[in-house]
């Protein structure tokens, strides 16, 4: 993991606010909302993107209506952990589309998942036949979302 600072200034906020909002904006859009050419601001975001500030551009779908929307957080507790699990944990998530977030946490838990499934019966058999058969699982706790009153994708600039 790198602590490398990497030196970005107003204008490169504004881009990047810009960004977050609508990633689909021309350069010629986002050089217009940030008062500079296009030239500059091509340049600047290549920048970002070679800096790795700028991670990557996604679509946003609507879990709702592609029948996904039954979000379940899933704290995770090992049987027993160790540089070997952890690995072998990390890559078994990888794979298991509806795991769509993992965090290793610190607490009570090991690990924090977000997985979005289709129902409360899609998520029992899920729980049953696919997080259920992880190596060395201890627990598992489900917390089913009620509703959603704040999300928001990108961070604080």
């Amino acid at each position: 993991m790198s602590n490398e600072k990497y030196s970005i200034d107003a204008t490169d906020i504004l881009i990047l606010r810009a960004l977050q909002s609508n990633a689909h904006l021309t350069v010629k859009e986002l050089a217009a909302k940030v008062n500079l050419s296009t030239t500059p601001v091509f340049e600047r975001v290549k920048r970002l993107e070679r800096e790795g500030i700028i991670d990557r551009y996604i679509a946003v779908l609507n879990a709702e209506k592609l029948n996904q929307g039954f979000l379940v957080f899933c704290a995770v507790k090992m049987q027993r952990i160790s540089h070997e699990i952890a690995t072998e944990f990390a890559a078994t998530i990888a794979d298991i589309p509806e795991v769509t977030e993992c965090y290793n946490i610190s607490g009570k838990s090991d690990y924090l998942l977000k997985i979005h499934a289709p129902s409360m019966k899609y998520y029992q058999e899920f729980v049953l036949n696919v997080l259920g058969n992880l190596p060395h699982l201890g627990s598992l706790e489900s917390f089913f979302v009620m509703d959603t009153l704040k999300h928001n994708y990108g961070i604080s600039l």
